[in-house]
């Protein structure tokens, strides 16, 4: 009984004890110490910091938490992506099943008639004859070389990885509804610009009429102020078309049909909050796609070790126990008792290169991940850089077109006050209006291009996800 137990403590640590998969090491990529576009950026004050994982209330508008809330529990492309997770982590459990023994159990009955001419028939046995079994069957494969434990590894990072995926997955989402959103806002502000616009042509169309009846203006003045509020008109319904579209796109984000969908027209009321972009190496920590790429290098590195296992001896336990009789009466009996236990090993002598081949395609498998772990990292740091250099210099168009808009818009009235003097034409208030109206659409623009920005900013440094939460979407926006 001793030497038994010695024994299968000595089996139990020779199977643990070998593996053929590398040591695995996360690839080695080099991190600048700090982000080139990053300036004397001014890091977060506290209070821009949001709960964690709901990134989008550092912007404070709550019709955006509505959106974002009712987009995770509708959005059809996450409910896929979980699937995906779910099936992946299926696939995990599967192949974790090989490291216990298997059981079956099976119950048969034959009636079988034997040739009387086939060698060694023995005249005297009843022919034909009933056959009654019942048996179980248990065999074990033991793992000596490690194929069932990297095989079992290489599923379980492939499951990690789909869990990052599902956290990319709902991360863009996040970020495309964000910026969709404020998208509609911006039309919304466009729109109503317009609108007044319009209105104001009208009066100016009416009052040009008004002048030339009386013989003040020309008939050249009252075309081209019609001109001037035909053109506004396209340029309103042009903005109610893109409204239109982009309400539609949210709707399809938070899961309902555009028909059953609207959103009442708002201003573009948005602070740009301060979003401090931390160091590049902590990039590496905070993204789920370059998570997701890293746990895909280490399930490769598990194949390789599947591939290399290939090369050696399978070898396994098997047992039969049950119960067989040529009568029903006498099944289930001690005399009718039969049982097998032994081991067996299984050697590929020849297999013209199968195992070399596969062994090549996991070593190339491992090279390729590799290679796509650090594009992806290389892919964060230049959405990062991308993302700091718009808000920087949209900040500073920002100013410049605020200045603008005012200088056309004083512009404006001057070219008014000329025309009513009788020392302007009219065309060179048709220019002045032209000139502030696109330098008030270009005002709104560029705020909702600095939204844009600052989701695209948080997107880029991983939204509220850390690989400290396992793929909880669970850190501060700081």
């Amino acid at each position: 009984m001793k030497g038994a137990a010695l024994g299968g403590l000595a089996l139990a640590s020779l199977l643990g004890a070998c593996s053929m998969a590398p040591e695995y090491h996360r690839p080695e990529m080099p991190a600048p110490e700090t982000y080139k576009e990053a300036g004397d950026w001014k890091p977060a004050q506290p209070a821009d910091a949001a709960a964690r994982g709901a990134w989008w209330q550092v912007f404070g508008d709550p019709d955006l938490a509505a959106l974002e809330a009712r987009s995770a529990d509708g959005n059809q492309d996450l409910k896929a992506a979980l699937a995906r997770l779910q099936q992946s982590r299926a696939a995990a459990r599967y192949a974790g099943a090989d490291q216990l023994p298997s059981l079956s159990a099976g119950a048969s009955f034959t009636r079988q008639r034997s040739s009387q001419n086939r060698a060694l028939f023995n005249a005297g046995a009843p022919n034909p004859y009933n056959d009654f079994l019942l048996n179980a069957d248990l065999s074990y494969e033991l793992d000596f070389w490690g194929r069932v434990r990297n095989t079992v590894s290489a599923a379980e990072r492939s499951a990690e990885a789909a869990a990052a995926d599902y956290a990319t997955a709902t991360l863009s989402i996040q970020a495309e509804l964000a910026q969709d959103y404020f998208a509609l806002r911006s039309s919304d502000a466009a729109q109503a610009l317009l609108d007044q616009s319009v209105a104001s042509y009208d009066k100016a169309l009416t009052l040009t009429q008004n002048r030339y009846q009386g013989g003040a203006a020309s008939a050249v003045d009252v075309a081209q102020a019609e001109t001037q509020l035909q053109t506004a008109r396209t340029q309103a319904a042009e903005q109610h078309l893109r409204r239109a579209q982009i309400e539609h796109a949210i709707a399809v984000l938070v899961g309902v049909p555009p028909a059953q969908f609207s959103l009442a027209p708002a201003p573009l009321a948005v602070t740009i909050p301060a979003i401090d972009p931390g160091l590049p190496s902590a990039l590496l920590e905070r993204r789920p796609d370059i998570a997701s790429a890293e746990r895909r290098v280490a399930a490769a590195n598990a194949g390789v070790g599947v591939a290399r296992a290939a090369y050696f001896p399978v070898f396994s336990l098997a047992a039969v126990a049950g119960y067989e009789s040529g009568k029903s009466g006498s099944w289930i009996e001690a005399p009718a008792h039969l049982w097998s236990f032994g081991p067996s090993a299984l050697f590929t002598l020849f297999d013209g290169g199968r195992r070399s081949a596969n062994s090549d395609r996991a070593h190339a498998a491992l090279d390729e991940a590799v290679a796509q772990y650090r594009q992806s990292v290389l892919n964060g740091y230049r959405e990062v850089e991308d993302a700091l250099v718009a808000l920087h210099q949209l900040e500073q168009e920002a100013a410049t077109q605020d200045a603008a808009a005012a200088a056309a818009q004083r512009a404006l009235q001057q070219a008014q006050y000329r025309y009513k003097g009788g020392i302007a034409t009219y065309l060179e208030v048709v220019s002045a209006q032209n000139a502030a109206l696109q330098a008030q659409l270009a005002t709104i623009d560029i705020r909702n291009r600095r939204a844009a920005a600052s989701v695209l900013l948080v997107k880029a440094l991983g939204g509220g996800w850390s690989a400290a939460s396992g793929g909880n979407s669970d850190s501060t926006v700081e």
